[in-house]
């Protein structure tokens, strides 16, 4: 791949160097945050040679794959010296963008370091449970302080992060959060000191998250104060020695006790749960994983999840119930497997199921489980009783990574070696139960039963050919263009997208309505020549909760090509920063050939779009 070539070409796409505010990478994707996402050309940054995906909401994704550091590199040198603040007439983000945008920038880039350590410390704890590795001798002792530095060294890389994020002095940042854990600031705290007149609280800052974070935020103004007040032929020294003279004592004595505080109100509230309701609450959380994914609302459990593992070495909430939803997807996806007929059905649930396994539950939550309400119902019965199960049993992870059984290691216990059975026990429970309930209750879509036509031809053979009309009126583009790689990667099958004009989705065909879903966006429908079609309103609009949607339809409903199905609002939609594109996608799309049309022009719902062919 030519990576300057690509960096090049995704720069011109998102709006230029004046457009970007932060650029970095996880282990698969461009994280981009955007003065104004509206400049980003979707479309033609998925053409982009070593582009596999773009997802554009609160940051702007770039998916990219195992090359993606080379492509951020490239892309950081292009842009170096050329990005620009944005004056107040930039786009106006919401808050609730700006917040989730900064918790991501700061959290997402400590994970692989903190899961690296964590998964390296649980490996040695099970070395040394099965006499391999005894932790007395002095080799256990090197590579348990590898795993044990991301931990209590957290305040320096939160640091790293939210000083990158904030384009303050990566440096001195770091230097006024390192003096909160330096050894001999350490010992004085801990026999009583003073600054001036005021005490300093003794406070242990190592492997504490917020304190940091607060401290940068401050940091961050004090530089942009003395850089602008300074005088030019002493602002080389003056400027950072006068920002750490501030900085640092404002934190020692108020702001790094406000930092402990609040995550000490964080684990306070974790607590009070557990006290008032027990195992209920890992089992609550567990079931609405499916929802809460669905939502995006897990990444604010991020600085609830590293503050925890900071603050106790372990976590007992998100991961437990991350551990019994994850295999309860792959429970699911498994019986699928085994009890459908539909080769494409079998084909989409086993990969899904194998990556549910691995902890990756994308592929499952949003191809097979939100679509299907007896799927989702009995993964939210596996993960109830599996993440019950785990909180009774007081099961702990001791490291930050999606749980699965490739990762089962993190629940490891240094002093409880049942924590990894149970861990075990409670995967297999989840698993079990909702193979078992999804095995009773998953039945394939009923065909319709054949009938003859008007030209009293028999039903099998009239419907060999099936044209489908257009279900919405607007533009036409091809399926690949579509932002969202469930659809445009085609996993879900063929057809086609329209940019609507008008908010009314028609049935294109004869058929039976299958499952609308709760919330409105989107529907299923079996034709009567066996295709299953797929309707999908929007992009991630199931975060609406149903605002703008208006299902005419319900399950089990006959309906004529034309009828109308759901109404919605497409302003409300791009209001709330979604796009509205409508999707109609073959799902067993393997049975036939199917040809689309293209048109230029915008077209109407009584446009022939598609031609399904049985394949022979």
């Amino acid at each position: 791949m030519d990576y300057e070539n690509t960096g090049r070409q995704i720069l011109d796409l998102i709006g230029g160097p004046s457009n970007i505010e932060h650029i970095e990478h996880c282990s698969t994707r461009l994280r981009l945050s955007l003065h104004d996402n509206k400049l980003v050309d979707s479309s033609k940054l998925e053409k982009v040679p070593g582009v596999i995906g773009v997802r554009v909401n609160a940051q702007c994704q770039i998916v990219i794959g195992k090359e993606v550091a080379d492509v951020c590199n490239a892309l950081k040198r292009l842009v170096a010296g050329k990005q620009t603040t944005r004056d107040k007439a930039r786009a106006k983000k919401k808050w609730g963008a700006v917040i989730v945008d900064f918790v991501i920038s700061v959290f997402q880039p400590l994970i692989p370091a903190i899961a690296g350590g964590g998964v390296l410390k649980s490996l040695l704890i099970i070395l040394d449970m099965v006499g391999w590795l005894s932790k007395e001798t002095s080799t256990y002792k090197v590579l348990d302080s590898i795993g044990t530095a991301p931990i209590y060294f957290l305040p320096l890389l939160v640091a790293i992060t939210t000083a990158t994020k904030l384009k303050v002095n990566i440096l001195l940042a770091v230097s006024a959060v390192s003096v909160l854990i330096l050894p001999s600031l350490t010992a004085m705290m801990a026999k009583g000191t003073t600054f001036l007149i005021f005490d300093i609280k003794n406070i242990p800052y190592a492997t504490q998250v917020f304190p940091a974070i607060i401290c940068v935020l401050f940091y961050a103004q004090t530089e942009k104060f003395f850089n602008r007040y300074s005088p030019s032929a002493l602002k080389i020294f003056l400027a950072p020695m006068m920002s750490l003279l501030v900085t640092v004592p404002v934190t020692l004595l108020f702001l790094g006790p406000l930092g402990y505080e609040l995550g000490s109100a964080l684990a306070t509230v974790i607590l009070w749960l557990y006290g008032k309701f027990g195992f209920v609450a890992t089992a609550v959380l567990a079931g609405a994983l499916p929802f809460i994914v669905a939502a995006g609302m897990h990444k604010p459990l991020l600085p609830y999840a590293v503050a925890a593992m900071g603050q106790f070495g372990r976590e007992t909430l998100y991961l437990p119930a991350s551990l019994a939803h994850n295999i309860a997807e792959a429970g699911a996806c498994l019986a699928i497997t085994i009890k459908s007929k539909d080769k494409s059905m079998k084909s989409t649930a086993l990969s899904s199921g194998l990556s549910a396994l691995c902890g990756i539950t994308e592929p499952a939550l949003y191809g097979i489980t939100l679509l299907n309400k007896k799927v989702l119902y009995s993964v939210m019965i596996g993960s109830v009783i599996g993440g019950g199960f785990l909180s009774y049993m007081a099961v702990a992870a001791f490291a930050l990574v999606g749980p699965g059984l490739a990762s089962i290691s993190i629940f490891a216990a240094p002093d409880n070696p049942h924590n990894l059975i149970y861990a075990f026990s409670g995967a297999i429970i989840s698993f079990v139960l909702t193979f078992a309930v999804t095995l009773l209750l998953w039945q394939d879509k009923a065909k319709v039963d054949s009938k003859e036509t008007s030209t009293n031809k028999p039903a099998t053979e009239a419907l060999k050919i099936a044209v489908l009309t257009s279900p919405i009126q607007g533009k036409v583009i091809p399926l690949e263009e579509v932002n969202d790689d469930v659809f445009s990667s085609k996993i879900m099958g063929d057809g086609i997208a329209v940019i609507p004009t008008f908010g009314a989705l028609y049935a294109p065909a004869n058929g039976v309505i299958c499952h609308v879903f709760e919330s409105g966006h989107a529907a299923s429908m079996l034709m009567e020549n066996g295709a299953e079609i797929i309707f999908h309103i929007g992009i991630d609009t199931i975060q609406m909760n149903g605002k703008g949607f208006n299902p005419k339809i319900s399950d089990n409903q006959t309906v004529k090509k034309g009828d109308l199905l759901i109404e919605f609002d497409i302003s409300q939609i791009v209001k709330a920063g979604y796009d509205p594109v409508v999707v109609m996608v073959v799902t067993n799309s393997e049975r036939f050939e199917i040809t689309a049309e293209s048109p230029k022009n915008e077209i109407d719902n009584q446009f022939n779009i598609l031609t399904l062919k049985e394949a022979i």
